[in-house]
This record gives structure tokens, sequence and C-alpha cells, in this order.
């Protein structure tokens, strides 16, 4: 697991002073005012407002309106980013917070009675990195299984507004497992949040967690404590949560509380029991835990939008858990004739977000139409026509057919 920060001898250090010894500086941000852990929550499960004009409510869950992000620049604003919550946000004092790290991949810390521990303030003096990074639901699109493919699935019926990219800052995970004291021989970490343990069917699932392999986690996963320039608001994981680029939500985990790090493979109900591949074709346990997020592409409008008969610019998003998106084509008549998107080429230096484009459209009249946009990205994986159906409506990468009509 973790090495020892080389500023004194591992020896004379308290494991829990380790980060206090730490130089850099992060980023000057105010400390939002918060209640401890557990004594206190929002009257619902989200803290935030929820305009409907931004956001549509899905149960513990909030979804981004399309429409809302037209005009809204590059990043998705912290006030409409959607949230994703098993149970409902967490306050959190940010004094009284520590991220623990512990686990037979750690020198010195084994177990939890011997976790090495890092404060809010130890964790922002630490060497600041800002990552321009996706977070995307697994389940984004799922509703597009029925509507689309006439197929039953479970879970929350999100359109494709599960979704946002956003600056996040905060330290390297390498940066912390290796301080820590990080083996050669580690295999997994194991990320856990704070939040209320999650019950489904009446069985306690415990805490949100979920394995990630050694080589993810010192690729280019960080700790944030900061969201486009802010500390992170309650609903996105304050005072500290992971982000994971390229692959499944479920791994960014929230409200970090520790880190497990073993020198043996780890599992949870998130790997074994959800975030797996169900259904007709697939093994009887599930395919392989997901990973990568797939391809997809939005329209920044309304699902059944009301558009003029005079000329348009529509204006969309593409995006892939693989990397950057290569060339987008847009069908207005429903699927019949493609033509290219003009792609935004400045958004190709943001290789774990998304793309924007346009294209113009003359409507040919009014009454009900039908938009279609697909994307290639840089592997050259194209979004096909149907998505494989799966039980649990992960993964919906099909090319959406978005509904409009024209006055």
């Amino acid at each position: 697991m973790d090495s020892g920060p080389a500023a004194a001898p591992a020896a004379a250090l308290s494991r829990r002073r380790l980060f206090r010894l730490s130089a850099g500086a992060g980023l000057a941000l105010p400390v939002l005012a918060t209640v401890p852990a557990g004594t206190a929550h929002a009257a619902g499960p989200i803290v935030k407002p929820l305009p409907p004009d931004l956001l549509t409510p899905r149960g513990t869950n909030a979804e981004t309106r399309w429409d809302a992000m037209r005009g809204q620049g590059y990043f998705t604003p912290n006030d409409r980013f959607f949230v994703r919550n098993h149970t409902s946000t967490p306050r959190i004092d940010a004094s009284t917070w520590r991220l623990r790290l512990w686990g037979t991949g750690l020198r010195g810390a084994p177990d939890e009675a011997r976790a090495v521990e890092i404060t809010y303030e130890q964790l922002r003096r630490l060497p600041a990195v800002t990552i321009a990074a996706a977070i995307e639901c697994t389940g984004n699109g799922r509703s597009l299984y029925t509507t689309q493919q006439g197929q039953t699935v479970s879970g929350t019926a999100w359109g494709l507004g599960a979704i946002g990219v956003a600056r996040w800052t905060g330290v390297r995970l390498s940066t912390l497992l290796e301080r820590a004291g990080l083996t050669r021989d580690a295999v997994d970490v194991l990320p856990r949040g704070l939040d209320d343990p999650f019950t489904d069917g009446g069985a306690d699932q415990g805490r949100v967690r979920r394995p990630l392999p050694v080589a993810k986690a010192l690729s280019d996963v960080i700790v944030a404590y900061a969201m486009n320039g802010v500390p992170l608001p309650p609903d996105h994981g304050f005072p500290a949560r992971l982000v994971v680029p390229g692959w499944v939500g479920i791994a960014s985990i929230k409200w970090l509380g520790d880190i497990e790090v073993s020198r043996t493979p780890l599992s949870s109900p998130w790997d074994t029991r959800y975030y797996r591949l169900f259904g007709e074709g697939y093994p009887e346990t599930g395919s392989a835990p997901l990973t990568r997020m797939n391809v997809k592409s939005a329209f920044e409008l309304a699902w059944n939008a009301e558009l003029d008969a005079r000329t348009q610019v529509l204006h969309g998003r593409s995006w892939s858990g693989n990397g950057p998106v290569r060339r987008v084509s847009v069908s207005t008549d429903g699927g019949r004739h493609w033509r290219p998107a003009a792609v935004r080429l400045d958004d190709a230096f943001h290789p774990r977000g998304w793309v924007r484009w346009t294209v113009p459209w003359r409507p040919p009249g009014p009454g009900r139409h039908e938009l279609l946009a697909r994307a290639t990205d840089l592997a050259g994986t194209t979004q096909p026509d149907v998505a494989r159906h799966n039980t649990l409506g992960y993964l919906f990468g099909a090319v959406a057919r978005h509904p409009v009509t024209v006055k």
C-alpha cells in the first residue's frame, strides 16, 4: 500500500502526524459552515434548491435539465449539476472530519486501529491539481430503454441529464497513497462514504463503497475538495470526494471517510450486486464490474421542446469515458439523413470532459420531429442505433431520438 513521506524517518513520526509535515499550499478556499455528520440532515435527501427550470427531482436524486445548459459555457454550474444520492446528503463539520487510510497494503497501518488520518486543513495544504472531468451516473439514459426500445428496466428513470462536467481541485490519490506507505504488492483500494447506510429490500448494504484497482488509483484519480473554484457543495461531496475520470459515477465516492488499501482483491455490493450487467446473454452473476462509461450525445433542449418554424441553430454536447469525442453527426429527419455538426475545437483541451457542437436547421414545417445526434470517440467507438438491454438499465448509449414540436 502507501509509502511514508521522506521528510523525516518514519520511525520518528506518529502516523497521524505524517501529513502535518507536508509542504505546498492548496487553494485559499473558505470553509463552509456545517454541522457534525449524523446530527442533522436537510428536510429532504438533497440540500440545495431544486428550481424546476434547472433540475428535475427523481426521488433522492435530481437530474439536470438540458435546456438549462444552453448558454452556460463549458462547465456545468454547481446549481444545476445533477445529484445522485443513495440516501440523504450528510452535513459534515470540516473541523472534525478525518480521511483515514488503512489496510494490509499500507506499511504501518494494516488495520483501522492504526489508520493514517488526514485533516481537512492538511489535505488543502498538500500540492493541489485542478482537472476538468465529467461525472456521469451509470444509469444515465435509463428511461430510454423503456420509452425508445420498449424494454423493462429497474432503477431511477433518468433521462440524459445525469451527467455534469466541472473543474475539480484536490490532491492526487497517488500522493496520499505514497505518503501513507503504499506497498508494492497492493492491488485494490476501497473508498467509503460517510452518508447513511443504504438499505435495499430490507437488507442493510452498509455505507456506499466500491473498490478501485491500484493501477487506476495511481493514474488520474484525485481527492477533490473544490468544485468550479469553491468548496464542494454538500450535495456534491463536502468536505472531500473522489473524482475518477472516465469511470462510472459510482466510483467517484462522495463524502469520503476512509480508504482501505489491500494486498488482496476487495469487493462490495456496489461491484457485485449492482453496477454489473444482468439479463439475457449475461452470466448469472452478471458481467464483470463496470468501469468506463460509454459514448453519448444530448441536445441542449427540453424533451418535447416547442420550437418556432424559423431557422434554428441546434446546440448539443457529446462525451465518452474512453477519451475525447472525434466527430458528431446530426439528423433532423428521424435518422434518414445525417450531416456533420460543427464541433468546438477548443473543447479538445479537456479530454476528460465533453465537446460542444452546433448545427443549423430550418424546419420543413410545423408538426412533430425527431432530432438525433451520433458521436464517435477517439477510440473509434460510435453510438449504436440500439443499446443492448440489461435489467438494471445501465450504460444506455444508443442514439437518443429527441422529440420536438415545431409551431
